[in-house]
This record gives C-alpha cells, sequence and structure tokens, in this order.
C-alpha cells in the first residue's frame, strides 16, 4: 500500500504520521509530500527516514492513498491530479466537505456509503466530528429537532504559530502573534473569519457539517465557537432538543456501546471529560449528561476530544482503513 502524506511536515501531518505507525496501517511505502520550501527535508517514520518530495512528484508516484492536509488552497488545485492519476484523496481541509459531489465521513456513522468511484472522500472539521459521532446513535432513537453549540477550541486547531504565541505570552516575551489579541488567560469568541451572516466559518461548519453527515437537513444547528488557551483538545457545551422523550439513563446507556465513544459521567466522583486528559487519545469522551429542565425533550451533555487525532489525523486514517477493509482500494 502505497500512501502519500501531503502536508507532512505540518502539525496534523506530523500526528498523522504518528497514528499511521501506532495504528500499524499496512504501509508499504510512505511519500512525504509538502511544499516546495520543504522539499529534500527529512523526515522519521518508523526508524526510518524518509526524503520530502513535491506535489507533482508525488502524483506522479501514483500513491494507492492520498492523505491531504496541507489547507484548502493546495487540496483544491492538487487533489484533483492525485485523483486523476487513480489515488484516492481522502481531504483534511475544508475544501471539498460542501461539495454535493463529495462524501464527509465520520467512518463509525457513514462509511458505508463509499464506493470506488468516490476518488476525493472529505474529512469533517474537528470539532463537527467530536459532536456527531455522539449525535449520530442519539438521532437515530429519539429524533433530533435543534442543536445549541458552544465550543472551546483548543490552540492547536490554528497551528504552530498559536502554540508558540501562547508559550512566549507564558514566559513574557515578544513575539509572531497568531490571533488578534493575546490568548494566555484569554478567550477569543471567534474561530476562522466571519460570514455575511455574522457568524464564523468555524460555527457555520458546525451547521452545515452536521446536517450533511447525519443527512437530516431538518435538524436546526446553531453555534458559538471559542478559543481558549488549551493545548490538549476541543471541548463543547451540546443543548439538544428531541422529538421524542427519553430517559436520561438509557442515553448514557446508548453512548456506553457507541464505537468510538467514552462515558464519563459519575457527578459522586467527579468524573467527567477535560481536555487534559483526551490529549493523544483517538476517543471522543463524553459527560455532564442530563435533562435540561427549563425544556421539555432536552439534553445537555459535555463532549470532549483531541482535535489532532479523532478530530483530524485519526479519522482520516480511519477512512484509509474503511477503504482497504471495504476492499474499495
Amino acid at each position: 500500500m502505497r500512501i502519500a502524506v501531503v502536508g507532512a511536515t505540518g502539525m496534523v501531518g506530523e500526528v498523522m504520521l504518528k497514528v499511521l505507525a501506532e495504528r500499524n496501517f499496512p504501509v508499504t511505502e510512505l511519500i512525504p509530500v509538502a511544499s516546495e520550501r520543504s522539499v529534500g527535508k527529512e523526515i522519521e517514520y518508523k526508524g526510518k527516514k524518509y526524503k520530502v518530495v513535491g506535489m507533482q512528484t508525488a502524483v506522479d508516484m501514483k500513491a494507492d492513498i492520498a492523505l491531504f492536509s496541507a489547507g484548502g488552497d493546495t487540496s483544491l488545485e492538487w487533489a484533483p491530479k492525485f485523483a486523476a492519476a487513480g489515488t484516492t484523496v481522502i481531504d483534511n481541509s475544508s475544501a471539498w466537505r460542501m461539495d454535493p459531489s463529495k462524501k464527509l465521513i465520520v467512518p463509525e456513522i457513514n462509511a458505508a456509503s463509499l464506493t470506488k468511484d468516490d476518488k476525493i472522500i472529505a474529512n469533517p472539521n474537528c470539532s463537527t466530528i467530536q459532536m456527531v459521532l455522539v449525535l449520530a446513535p442519539l438521532h437515530r432513537k429519539y429524533n433530533i429537532k435543534r442543536v445549541i453549540v458552544s465550543t472551546y477550541q483548543s490552540i492547536t486547531g490554528t497551528g504552530v504559530k498559536a502554540v508558540q504565541q501562547l508559550e512566549n505570552e507564558y514566559a513574557g516575551v515578544q513575539g509572531e502573534m497568531a490571533y488578534k489579541y493575546p490568548i494566555h488567560r484569554n478567550a477569543i469568541p471567534q474561530c476562522d473569519s466571519f460570514e455575511e451572516n455574522g457568524y464564523t466559518k468555524e460555527e457555520m461548519k458546525l451547521v452545515r457539517e452536521t446536517q450533511k453527515i447525519l443527512d437530516d437537513k431538518t435538524i436546526a444547528v446553531t453555534a458559538t465557537a471559542v478559543r481558549v488557551p488549551i493545548v490538549g483538545g476541543h471541548s463543547e457545551a451540546v443543548n439538544v432538543e428531541f422529538s421524542n422523550d427519553f430517559v436520561v439513563s438509557d442515553i448514557q446507556n446508548i453512548l456506553y456501546h457507541t464505537d468510538g465513544v467514552v462515558v464519563q459521567d459519575n457527578n459522586d466522583t467527579y468524573t467527567y471529560p477535560m481536555p487534559m486528559y483526551a490529549q493523544g487519545k483517538d476517543e471522543v469522551f463524553v459527560g455532564r449528561i442530563r435533562r435540561d429542565e427549563s425544556q421539555a425533550n432536552t439534553l445537555n451533555m459535555w463532549i470532549v476530544a483531541d482535535n489532532l487525532r479523532k478530530g483530524a489525523a485519526t479519522n482520516t486514517i480511519q477512512i484509509a482503513e474503511y477503504l482497504i477493509a471495504a476492499k474499495l482500494v
């Protein structure tokens, strides 16, 4: 299995390489790919060194699967070229997510919709993945009418520059700013740029991608996305209104038996999800599961996941694992 990792020197690319190794993905030939300024650099994978190649060289090498994490513009330009060469692209950017001709996949929910003809497959936004993994089984049972989500998002979602900004501010050092404001001891109610409706792109991703993945445009979603000085992962306060009533213990039981979800929900022992425990893990953690007493058929939950792993690299690789298992590549 010839695997290209496009954006291999970036933050998500590095995690992809780590997850590929951890999961013993069947790589017979690794092709690390990055921009021209990184060509010739060496990366290490499973104790062996590999030279980074440029985009056209990688296309010509005809990988079986290309895992993309190199930004939307790069994906729009290069994913079709890889696909035309016979490579199946799994793209981690926002470039193809809302394209009606492309599948938006969380393997535990909708991988079965994939076919051999899907040569460009979209990986959802990190904050969407962790939320829909919890919502999907509940939607099947109780039918979701409306979701209100407030996110508390890790600086790692912005990239290396943001991590450096926080470290600089923590140390009292002047340096390059990833954000318009300090992030140390602060919360910035803006993730990504603003759209015309006053919501940020990140907030609208939660709306549009949730409807697409759950295949239900009737689900009303509204979001507020906030950047916080956290490294370990994204947290979300999620309020869900169902068509049908529920028993909280039944909700917990459904989530206990949901692949990829770990329930941490015991008030007596102060057990609930936190990013410091989610960091480096592939599961989505859910807790603080309780009825919203202000409105009928409504539930509150707290959902946490490592945005670089299940929110990006791991989900991408799980899609690739499904393609191989289903003999689609």
